[in-house]
């Protein structure tokens, strides 16, 4: 409980403040170089969905957005310029839709009890979670307790070793 100065009252945090989710990705390696996602699963609490089409698509584009940046995405500098090398499309890759599985979302609808909707922020929610858990699901397939992000093939190849 903390007390706040500008209404005056105690104020608890629980979960019914806060947006929440979680994310969790399968896959397999056909080859040391290349893995395959072959599921991914996340459940969010955005508290009352005003619009859930929407909503669903605003966590399957962060999701993609996610897993691009634990697989793919690689901000390359010159080391003596500082110039950015991987500044266009060409240069930069990130997820396309052949890259990835169908996303499964769900929702757990908990209404905040601070607005009178009901409604919580949702955000980069899909673009928070998805990189920890992707990461976390290729150490565990791997033995491995930790790898930086972006997998690259290069990377999962070297743990092995």
């Amino acid at each position: 409980m903390e007390f706040c100065p500008k209404c005056g009252t105690t104020v608890t945090w629980t979960l019914e403040l806060f947006p929440d989710g979680r994310g969790v990705a399968g896959g397999r390696f056909d080859d040391p170089r290349w893995l395959t996602i072959e599921r991914y699963t996340v459940v969010d609490d955005f508290g009352r969905a005003m619009n859930p089409r929407l909503l669903e698509g605003q966590v399957q584009g962060g999701t993609v957005q996610g897993i691009g940046q634990a697989l793919l995405e690689h901000a390359v500098y010159d080391a003596q310029s500082g110039q950015l090398l991987s500044g266009s499309f060409m240069d930069y890759a990130m997820p396309r839709a052949g890259d990835l599985p169908a996303l499964d979302c769900g929702f757990h609808h908990v209404p905040c009890k601070t607005n009178p909707l009901g409604v919580k922020g949702a955000g980069e929610a899909g673009a928070v979670g998805a990189p920890a858990a992707v990461v976390n699901a290729v150490c565990s397939a791997l033995g491995v307790r930790h790898l930086d992000m972006p997998l690259t093939a290069e990377k999962v190849w070297r743990s092995l070793k």
